[in-house]
């Protein structure tokens, strides 16, 4: 296992979530308005804008070399522990199983305790990352 010796920490990798979610939610919000011509919240709540938002952070990624739209923002990137390039499963395991089911099914639990992993474990990995084999560098 290779040691990284430039993890992205806890607030660096937040704020990266943030922008994604901004900037995948409001363009995703002015074409709902422009078809149906008004915004509703409640339609970012259902199972279309999560199966939409997890591909686009499952394939993004394999598609551009480690980054999604925050993440490149931020100068962070997501690679497999051996180095290798990232793979569709992967990113299957990491966003879809290790993120959203594993939230799902342990009520959020798993999401608190991630935010703890990447605050304290020296690799900044969360569950996630674990569960994959990936972790989250800055970009040299």
């Amino acid at each position: 296992m290779i040691r990284e010796t430039n993890p992205a920490g806890f607030w660096v990798r937040l704020f990266a979530n943030f922008l994604d979610g901004l900037l995948i939610f409001v363009p995703f919000s002015l074409i709902i308005y422009f078809i149906t011509g008004e915004i509703s919240f409640t339609s970012m709540s259902n199972w279309t804008w999560d199966i939409l938002y997890y591909l686009y952070l499952t394939i993004t990624p394999l598609l551009w070399g480690g980054y999604v739209i925050g993440k490149r923002m931020m100068g962070i990137k997501i690679k497999r522990m051996d180095n290798e390039k990232l793979t569709f499963l992967n990113m299957f395991f990491r966003e879809v199983a290790g993120l959203y089911l594993l939230s799902f099914v342990t009520f959020g639990i798993s999401i608190i305790v991630s935010a703890f992993l990447v605050l304290f474990r020296e690799d900044k990995r969360a569950i996630h990352d674990l569960i994959a084999g990936t972790r989250v560098v800055h970009s040299s």
